[in-house]
């Protein structure tokens, strides 16, 4: 199957947590096949997967879904933490009696899989780490995003701000549909769901405890991430042990601007032995 071809998805489903977040998710794939979870970045949907869906479900059962605040999912009010967005998914693969899953997660999807690495080895296989940090501090900055994402008519000025973050200059400026598409995800999202969030990775710090990771893991970085920088990577890659570390020439989402290199090495690694 082509890179770009379409795959025909299932049916949009939810499952409602124990505190009573109604969370969507999506099954794609041959159920004999190994699942494989992707989480996407903040601000976007689990179609932030599209461009990879189709050869990511030729080789897996690949399981999406919305963080809370975020695409079909429920939006509760106040502050997130990485505790409660980790079991989340562990809740998720509860209700769908799946034991153990490959997770790949990018950015946001990057902590929460750091998250259940630490504290949920026994439900992950092996572990991708994309475009992602352990820590994020100081924490007042993310106090004066979180203030202002949150104020009526800022989403716009938001939706550019996270473009100029996740492509590089000649992405933001060609006709491609790739950058409007990834706008709309934005201006999609609720505020209360970028702050909420927000205040998960105000209030996270890993840098010491992702030596406690003892699955396989790779990292995948971008040279020239500016959101999560290049040496965020070294760090956890670095620090988890025997951690593999893979930097392409990318900016933030990586899974876009280097397609065939994201996919040619996260299959390499899923499917070694």
């Amino acid at each position: 199957m082509k890179l770009n071809e379409t795959i025909e998805t299932d049916e949009l489903n939810f499952f409602t947590t124990g505190d009573g977040v109604r969370i969507a998710y999506r099954i794609n794939g041959s159920p004999d096949k190994p699942v494989l979870l992707l989480a996407n970045s903040i601000a976007t949907s689990m179609n932030m997967w599209d461009g990879q869906l189709p050869e990511f479900s030729r080789h897996f059962r690949v399981l999406r879904y919305d963080y809370r605040g975020h695409g079909d999912s429920d939006t509760p009010a106040g502050a997130y933490s990485f505790d409660r967005l980790g079991r989340d998914v562990i809740e998720l693969l509860d209700v769908l009696h799946i034991d153990r899953v490959h997770f790949l997660g990018l950015s946001l999807g990057g902590v929460i899989g750091q998250w259940l690495g630490i504290y949920a080895p026994d439900r992950i296989d092996r572990l991708i780490l994309c475009n992602t940090s352990s820590y994020l501090g100081p924490a007042e900055q993310w106090e004066g995003l979180i203030t202002s994402v949150l104020q009526p008519g800022n989403l716009t000025e938001f939706a550019d701000m996270f473009m100029k973050n996740w492509f590089p200059s000649h992405m933001l400026h060609s006709e491609n549909a790739l950058v409007p598409s990834f706008r709309k995800m934005v201006l999609a999202t609720r505020p209360q769901g970028i702050a909420g969030s927000w205040a998960a990775i105000r209030d996270m710090d890993m840098r010491r405890t992702v030596a406690l990771i003892s699955r396989p893991t790779l990292v995948i970085a971008g040279q020239y991430d500016t959101v999560t920088l290049p040496s965020h990577g070294e760090l956890i890659a670095k620090t988890v042990p025997n951690a593999k570390l893979v930097m392409l020439p990318a900016v933030h989402l990586s899974n876009v601007e280097y397609q065939a290199e994201f996919l040619s090495t996260v299959l390499e690694f899923l499917q070694s032995k």
